[in-house]
């Protein structure tokens, strides 16, 4: 058993296909299939479930795996301990971002970021938190922007800000004409939601205290845009739920706050414990932090409001 086998197989669960695998270890189809066969002798188990289509680990492999790509993640941390990587940002590296996030975030930091850092390269790509937390157990992704606490024993959490959560509802609404809102108010049949899988989704119901989920108006909609929710405000279908960050400068009379103690999210970068560029953690935290416009602030009095 070695190294490079090692790697074989866990590009071979990262891609579920020999072709895909290969491509990505470098190597020759048949290359990666002799030594995967090779290594699957010595251990004496079948590692991958062929007949499957796409393959996938058998109930060993599994465990086999994992326990792979851990020592595969130890000797990467010692060749950055030796290449003393905690002072280094240089390279690439793979950012995941949640969706409710993305279109509202990057566009702030991400041409400052590369101007300042030319020496760092950022591979982003927008995932779900579930999808976020086992692409950071399984080393698809260096690091995730994501709301959290999310609690996992293995994954390091560093906070970046938190956002108040906003109702947004057609200007003519009863919610919009009074003063602030609580959240006894809500109710979750009249509320336009994201699509399962969004954290956001999770936290927005969390804060009603009518959760019956009935369909409205003749109609049951769920999407996975914000700003598809907000059209469908606009044209009074239903109310719904935004982040702060996302309320644009034309839309604040569809907006109301909620009383005190706030309810917000916390929005943190996550990296797996064993990731240690904590200078490039710092300069992605630094450059987010200094784009953020200046009314996203911590409220006085806030409450964090969990997804999982």
């Amino acid at each position: 058993m070695n190294i490079q086998q090692l790697e074989y197989i866990v590009a071979l669960d990262t891609h579920r296909h020999f072709v895909a695998a290969a491509e990505s270890c470098h190597v020759t189809q048949p290359t990666l299939t002799m030594q995967l066969q090779k290594l699957e002798e010595e251990v004496g188990m079948l590692l991958f479930d062929r007949s499957k289509k796409p393959m996938r680990p058998t109930a060993e492999g599994e465990a086999f795996i994992s326990r792979a790509r851990q020592i595969l993640r130890d000797i990467h941390e010692l060749k950055e301990i030796a290449n003393e990587g905690k002072k280094s940002i240089n390279g690439e590296f793979k950012l995941g971002i949640i969706p409710t996030v993305a279109p509202h975030l990057i566009p702030l930091f991400l041409d400052t970021f590369i101007k300042e850092n030319p020496e760092t390269i950022l591979r982003i790509e927008e995932m779900e938190s579930e999808s976020l937390i086992k692409s950071l157990h399984d080393d698809r992704i260096e690091m995730a922007i994501m709301a959290t606490p999310i609690d996992e024993k293995d994954l390091k959490e560093t906070t970046l800000y938190f956002e108040a959560f906003l109702l947004f509802a057609p200007e003519n609404h009863r919610l919009l004409k009074n003063g602030l809102i609580e959240t006894a108010q809500l109710d979750a049949s009249n509320l336009l939601l994201l699509s399962e899988g969004h954290c956001f989704r999770n936290q927005a119901l969390n804060l009603c205290s009518k959760n019956n989920g009935t369909a409205f108006h003749g109609f049951h909609y769920e999407s996975g845009s914000i700003e598809t929710l907000k059209s469908l405000v606009k044209k009074g279908m239903g109310y719904t739920l935004i982040p702060e960050l996302s309320l644009k400068e034309d839309e604040k009379a569809c907006t109301k706050r909620f009383i005190k103690p706030e309810p917000v999210r916390e929005i943190s970068i996550v990296t797996h414990k064993s990731f240690n560029r904590q200078l490039l953690i710092n300069k992605l935290k630094a450059a987010i932090q200094a784009s953020l416009p200046e009314h996203i602030v911590t409220p006085k009095e806030f409450v964090k409001i969990k997804w999982r």
